[in-house]
């Protein structure tokens, strides 16, 4: 199969659609009262930010086991989707790449990470080709399945595979940006219709407080 990187790159102009209303209900858009992050939030998560997050166990796209410990050492931009993704996943994936551009120039160092459900396609290699073209200090995760369906769990992501061909085949995901720092855990999340300038705004307030 062709590599994505010229499809990617034509089609960026695409409108993003949220797919995966499946985990919709997790999220609900009000601030908690008492939240010292309160002027922040766009919203929260239903039964609380704990329920978004937790251990994962992957591979790197230089080929190392990487924990959760080891990815998320700063505020880091996670976004679960895959690189043979048609329209959704380089829309967010370039538009957090912008947001993580902007707030660089304000001195707040942001990680864009991608934790790819696709792991049957998107090996070691292509995670690198497509992160690298997103950003460059953007990390690309991959694994075995049973690895990825654990970091899935975690973040509460909707995934579904739409399709019987073994190569031609497309996955039905959510397609949330989630906020994450190593100290306070899930802090917020960003839906596919945020602009990136808003994004570099709410994330520097999360900076600011931190």
């Amino acid at each position: 199969m062709e590599s994505s990187m010229p499809r990617t790159a034509a089609i960026f102009a695409v409108s993003a659609v949220t797919i995966g209303l499946a985990t919709t209900a997790y999220f609900v858009l009000s601030a908690e009262s008492g939240d010292r992050f309160a002027q922040c939030r766009g919203g929260v998560v239903s039964g609380g930010g704990g329920a978004i997050g937790g251990p994962f166990s992957l591979i790197s796209e230089t080929g190392e086991r990487v924990t959760e410990t080891d990815v998320i050492d700063g505020l880091s931009l996670v976004y679960f989707g895959y690189t043979y993704c048609p329209d959704v996943c380089p829309v967010d994936l370039f538009r957090n790449g912008e947001a993580v551009r902007a707030l660089d120039e304000q001195g707040i160092e942001v990680k864009p990470v991608f934790i790819t459900v696709d792991p049957e396609r998107d090996t070691v290699q292509q995670m690198a080709e497509y992160t690298d073209f997103m950003h460059p200090r953007m990390v690309g995760l991959t694994g075995p399945r049973a690895d990825i369906e654990a970091a899935i769990a975690a973040y509460r992501v909707y995934s579904g595979r739409v399709g019987d061909d073994p190569q031609d085949y497309l996955m039905d995901h959510s397609s949330y940006s989630y906020l994450m720092d190593p100290n306070e855990g899930f802090l917020e999340f960003f839906p596919s219709s945020t602009p990136p300038e808003e994004m570099a705004e709410r994330i520097a307030c999360y900076a600011a407080e931190l």
